[in-house]
């Protein structure tokens, strides 16, 4: 292969991991070493079974967002076998591995299904962990399929990675749509001065700014809880797009000071849509905001194959949310790869993969073959309502051309 550039408890904690997750945020990797995993015997081309090792966040901070890609996971399996759990006479089997959003543990446990035969591994909801499991695929010649980690480094990456879901890159390009012509135009980026913060104006820099807008940021200390001052230095600077990345408990404060401070009406402001859980941390100011949008239910416009993953997942008793789809899609791309490229041959996978262009939950979506980037939809939205009762209503679609990540991967 050719080589390539580089309420309750419950809900409290899901409102945590919501608002740490509100914007397109680039997670570094961790330090664990990926190391080869040992031989096994299984899993010889004589075997029926294909042996899938779903490796997610079951527990820890993005429990939720891990629940929510294993239930697309399964829903797009039954989608795609049309309920039998087999592809060209190979029967699917599915082993479920907590990573616990730990990359140290999500090695350990792909080592573990890769010594016991395991071609194919699918999962990650964390950033880091998938910058880990990345090399240990290459090593190992297994096909893995990153989930919804954002960031953009897994682009590319190897030979064998994939992804099932968005990359930052997507994100900004969406919210430089909303900006329409980006040359002299003014653009603040509003975060908290932080590894995070500083990655998203980061970013901002290098998608906006190399379109000619000229980007600047206020970043507030993360400790800070009297939001006001920042937010009326984004309103002196005279911005025509605000792009706010912030993360933490302090998100509704800082919602409350742009609305009072009169950013909301003097400037376009964008930040990202997370999952249901966050919608009430917006406030009055939900109604003023324009979001950008992975994915919400309905954003597919009700296509036949959004409609099967949505009657799915209920079904089975789970409610759709912001990465559904990506396990979905993760799903519909192991029947592929081994529809195609067989059981046991990972070169005849990565080859299937490459370049597919399909049906998803989103709308038509491709698969690069040059980088591996899943080309996709996104969406621009507005919240309708306040509090509990808010709910996402589709804006626009940005075509997937329009927001495709360069062919050349950022070092997000």
């Amino acid at each position: 292969m050719r080589r390539r550039a580089t309420g309750t408890a419950r809900h409290r904690r899901s409102l945590h991991a919501a608002v740490a997750l509100t914007c397109a945020g680039l997670v570094l990797a961790g330090c664990t070493a990926a190391g080869k995993a040992g031989e096994s015997d299984s899993g010889s081309a004589g075997d029926a079974t294909v042996k899938v090792g779903l490796v997610y966040s079951r527990t820890g901070l993005l429990a939720d967002y891990g629940k929510q890609y294993r239930d697309g996971f399964m829903a797009g399996l039954d989608h795609a076998t049309k309920g039998t759990r087999k592809v060209a006479g190979h029967r699917i089997e599915v082993t479920e591995q907590d990573d616990a959003g730990d990359p140290g543990k999500a090695v350990s446990a792909a080592k573990s299904l890769i010594g016991k035969g395991y071609k194919v591994l699918a999962g990650t909801t964390d950033s880091g962990v998938a910058l880990q499991m990345a090399p240990l695929a290459a090593q190992n010649k297994v096909l893995y399929i990153s989930g919804p980690a954002a960031t953009d480094a897994v682009t590319g990456i190897n030979d064998y990675t994939f992804r099932s879901g968005r990359q930052s890159y997507q994100d900004i390009l969406t919210a430089g749509a909303m900006l329409g012509e980006a040359r002299g135009k003014k653009v603040t980026v509003l975060a908290q001065d932080s590894t995070f913060g500083q990655a998203n104006v980061a970013a901002v820099k290098a998608v906006l700014g190399a379109r000619g807008a000229k980007v600047g940021s206020v970043l507030a200390p993360p400790s800070a809880t009297d939001l006001t001052p920042f937010a009326r230095q984004v309103k002196a600077g005279g911005p025509d797009l605000v792009f706010v990345a912030w993360a933490g408990s302090t998100a509704p404060a800082l919602w409350t000071a742009l609305d009072q401070q009169g950013v909301l009406e003097a400037a376009k402001v964008v930040t990202g849509l997370a999952g249901t859980a966050s919608y009430p941390v917006f406030g009055a100011a939900g109604s003023k905001v324009s979001f950008l949008a992975h994915y919400f239910p309905g954003a597919g416009g009700g296509n036949a194959v959004e409609k099967s993953m949505l009657d799915s997942v209920e079904k089975a008793g789970g409610t759709p949310d912001l990465f559904t789809p990506d396990g979905f899609t993760a799903a519909q791309m192991v029947v592929r790869a081994v529809e195609q490229g067989g059981a046991t041959d990972t070169a005849a996978m990565v080859k299937a993969l490459e370049g597919w262009s399909f049906d998803g939950v989103k709308g038509k979506e491709q698969v690069r073959a040059g980088d591996h980037a899943l080309v996709q939809p996104m969406f621009v939205a507005r919240l309708r309502g306040s509090g509990a009762g808010a709910r996402p209503e589709l804006v626009t679609t940005e075509p997937m051309d329009e927001v495709a990540p360069p062919a050349k991967p950022s070092a997000g």
